[in-house]
């Protein structure tokens, strides 16, 4: 007989007896350091009974009641033999999860509601739940009262994914709503992407200082890679989610129809024109309402941008260029300054304009050095020109080193993007010159200049 599983299920009966309802505050401290000590080494059999004996009796005692129990219940949830044991304690879970924000919704005076919350329609959702509406109105609330504490990137692509899931269905959430939930998380995700690249962009300027890190921060950079990582392949999971519904087609017809009545609403208009123009829907008449809208309402960095792409299709290259130019200028945040800099780039290598979207890409990355997104476009550049860049064979496939080289970079200030510039860079290098070619040529370790745009120079590598 399993004599620990026994004595627990038998304290399930009888916890609620007069026993434990007069404990002191040094008896609820007691069991309270009892239950601690045992859930730190991951003993959570042993930690179970004090540990209910604290939340039943004393529930204001201690936030760590909270942090342990959810620790020591999904255990319980993880190892439990059978489905009725499994929904006993992932109720027991549940209800915590509402008893934690009853009483400590707020932390070091943070609000912690969202994080509580989430955690509770995550929990849901990973034990089988099948109520999507229930698991979607509990992201729901978590998000509309504390998008703040919100944070895990995991929960909020969940949190769409649920509502796609009921938009499939025909219930509860139309195509406007839809849209209007991806529009939100993506700004959420966005402002996660940002917190990252700040913190890893002070350790990318201590290293090109040549500033030895110190092992606290190689310990941060390995946590902001990560998390920079997972934050990435969530917003990559609503992007393919958003793209099936997400067409011309689709968008200018519900955007139209609901022009009217948000024409003054200048953040649903912003993100009308950010959705068209992010689709290639930006030929299309209504993309010059809302930007005309938008500039009327709220000159910005934003609308400015945005005036720029119209003077870009009507070939008004010129008056394109200052719109940009003062979309940047417009823009205070270096973050945000940084994206514009790179829309504004790929739009000039779009145009074969690969000067002016170097030099725009290589502004971006003034303000964000863990815009790896930037040296990925100057590497694909460098490698076009390869053909155009070198006055011999090998001098011309020369250019794939340097192309290469640039690629690298990509993955080395942004983890999430190390995969794809590692394949880049294995590509450009398997068509640079051969260690045969090195050979036949004589050449090793000198330096080729590129005469042509590229204007920099690669050295030949030795054997």
């Amino acid at each position: 007989m399993n004599y620990l599983k026994f004595f627990r299920n038998l304290f399930l009966i009888i916890f609620a007896l007069p026993i434990y309802s007069q404990l002191s505050s040094d008896e609820c401290l007691e069991k309270l350091s009892i239950f601690a000590e045992s859930a730190k080494i991951k003993n959570y059999e042993a930690a179970y009974e004090p540990w209910k004996i604290v939340l039943d009796n004393c529930p204001t005692l201690n936030v760590a009641t909270y942090q342990y129990g959810e620790l020591i219940l999904k255990d319980f949830i993880k190892k439990s033999s059978n489905d009725e044991e499994k929904k006993r304690y992932l109720d027991e879970l549940l209800k915590m999860y509402d008893q934690w924000v009853e009483n400590f919704p707020i932390r070091k005076g943070i609000n912690q509601i969202g994080k509580i919350y989430s955690s509770k329609g995550q929990a849901m959702l990973d034990n089988g739940i099948s109520d999507k509406s229930l698991i979607y109105d509990t992201f729901d609330y978590a998000f509309n009262n504390d998008p703040n504490s919100f944070t895990n990137p995991k929960s909020l692509a969940y949190y769409f994914q649920t509502g796609y899931d009921l938009f499939k269905t025909g219930s509860k959430i139309d195509l406007e709503t839809l849209f209007e939930k991806y529009e939100e998380l993506t700004e959420k995700f966005q402002l996660l992407k940002t917190d990252i690249s700040k913190n890893i962009d002070i350790i990318l300027n201590k290293e090109e200082l040549g500033t030895p890190l110190t092992s606290r921060e190689v310990r941060n950079k390995r946590i902001y890679d990560t998390n920079s990582r997972a934050v990435s392949a969530y917003l990559q999971l609503i992007d393919q989610l958003i793209a099936k519904e997400a067409t011309c087609d689709i968008l200018i017809p519900l955007y139209s129809k609901s022009f009217e009545e948000n024409k003054n609403n200048s953040l649903w208009i912003r993100r009308a024109a950010g959705r068209l123009d992010g689709k290639d829907c930006s030929d299309d008449p209504l993309f010059v309402t809302l930007v005309e809208q938008l500039h009327s309402l709220e000159p910005s960095a934003d609308s400015a941008y945005y005036l720029g792409i119209l003077n870009d299709k009507q070939g008004n290259s010129e008056d394109a260029l200052k719109y940009y130019q003062e979309s940047v200028s417009l823009q205070t945040d270096n973050y945000k300054k940084a994206n514009i800099l790179y829309k504004i780039a790929v739009k000039f290598k779009n145009a074969g304009r690969r000067v002016s979207a170097r030099n725009y890409a290589e502004q971006a990355l003034s303000f964000q050095p863990s815009l790896g997104q930037a040296y990925l476009l100057i590497a694909n550049m460098y490698a076009d020109s390869a053909n155009g860049c070198g006055d011999t064979q090998f001098n011309k496939r020369a250019v794939f080193w340097l192309a290469a080289q640039t690629a690298i970079k990509a993955g080395r200030v942004d983890s999430s993007l190390k995969k794809i510039s590692d394949r880049t860079a294995a590509a450009f290098n398997g068509r640079a010159p051969s260690k045969t070619d090195i050979f036949t040529e004589g050449n090793q370790g000198t330096s080729i200049r590129f005469s042509c745009w590229i204007g920099k120079s690669v050295k030949v590598p030795n054997l």
